[in-house]
């Protein structure tokens, strides 16, 4: 297969950088080469009914992995979210410039359905501004503290599909979604703006209950306990599991340590909300708000390989700029 002199054959450590590729299952591989041989004797085909595509870029060839950026969703939103390629499940890398088909990357059948049916997060940290104060003029009674968990409560009550985990001056957030399936019947539940809401109402419980605003850090990316709930308490109640890896928060944490720096240093004022850019990038804005153009400062990643960045901004600037 492919072995047309205009058809281009990659090995794993040769494929394209930050170019757009196309993900497809080993189990096309034959009939895809046959309808692009065909392409290449003037005969009439079209490779490009085969089977189906996943949007790509590859960002990084490790030893034994590919670092990509996968794009679920490019009809409705701009829908970015960072993967991992082991190299064993790559089957062959294929392109035909000569006819403008970009790289194809064939690969394990099993793996490429894995990762559509897989969840994958929407995580949030949450803060409250001014507890020290607070603390230092024994405002900050127990009574408050039992009215701010009483209104949690009563929030995570009507919102089942988010995990509420509090430390009383904050909070981490946390959500499942599915990419969609076609094949087999799973719908897409990415909305990525619900969360804004959730946020929106945190704050005026902050303010409500003890006269603090709040700021949050928010990001995205796949989940190892697919399948999982939520979260998992243990039989005698002393252990809660976020059924999460730490990695998630680590970015979160990395997004706030940059804020907080620029913040010191001048680089930009204090705002309400600090968005990885995949997450920002993933909202349905209206087209007028020019979301790309607004402020934006780098920050540390822990996984992703390129110079990320953080969006900030606030829950009023950016639910007035919803396109629903």
């Amino acid at each position: 297969m492919f072995e047309n002199k205009n058809i281009e054959k990659y090995a794993v450590k040769e494929i394209p950088l930050d170019r757009d590729c196309f993900l497809m299952s080993e189990k096309y591989m034959e009939e895809f080469a046959k309808e692009l041989d065909k392409m290449l004797q003037g005969q009439e085909c079209n490779p490009y009914e085969v089977g189906y595509v996943s949007p790509v870029a590859v960002r990084k060839v490790n030893k034994e992995s590919l670092d990509l950026s996968w794009y679920p969703n490019t009809f409705t939103r701009f829908h970015e979210v960072s993967i991992t390629l082991p190299v064993d499940a790559v089957k062959i890398c294929v392109e035909c410039g000569p006819y403008d088909v970009k790289p194809y990357i064939f690969v394990d059948h099993e793996w490429l359905e894995h990762l559509h049916l897989r969840e994958y997060s929407v995580f949030a940290l949450v803060d409250a501004i001014g507890v020290k104060n607070l603390l230092t003029n024994n405002y900050l009674s127990k009574d408050k503290l039992i009215e701010l968990r009483s209104k949690i409560d009563q929030l995570a009550e009507s919102e089942l599909n988010i995990s509420f985990i509090s430390f009383a001056d904050s909070l981490i957030l946390k959500t499942n979604w599915d990419v969609g399936y076609y094949n087999k019947g799973v719908e897409c539940s990415y909305k990525p703006e619900k969360i804004l809401h959730i946020i929106k109402e945190l704050d005026r419980i902050y303010q409500e209950v003890l006269g603090l605003p709040i700021y949050a850090v928010l990001t995205q990316g796949s989940n190892e306990y697919y399948g999982e709930p939520l979260l998992h308490i243990s039989k005698s109640k002393n252990h809660i599991c976020l059924n999460s890896l730490g990695v998630p928060f680590a970015e979160l944490l990395a997004i706030e340590s940059s804020a907080k720096n620029a913040i010191k240093s001048g680089v930009h004022p204090p705002k309400q909300l600090y968005l990885d850019e995949q997450f920002y990038n993933s909202l349905q804005l209206k087209y007028e708000f020019k979301k790309s153009d607004k402020p934006k400062n780098s920050y540390a990643a822990i996984m992703k390989t390129n110079q990320p960045s953080y969006f900030y901004s606030s829950c009023d600037e950016l639910l007035a700029n919803l396109d629903d």
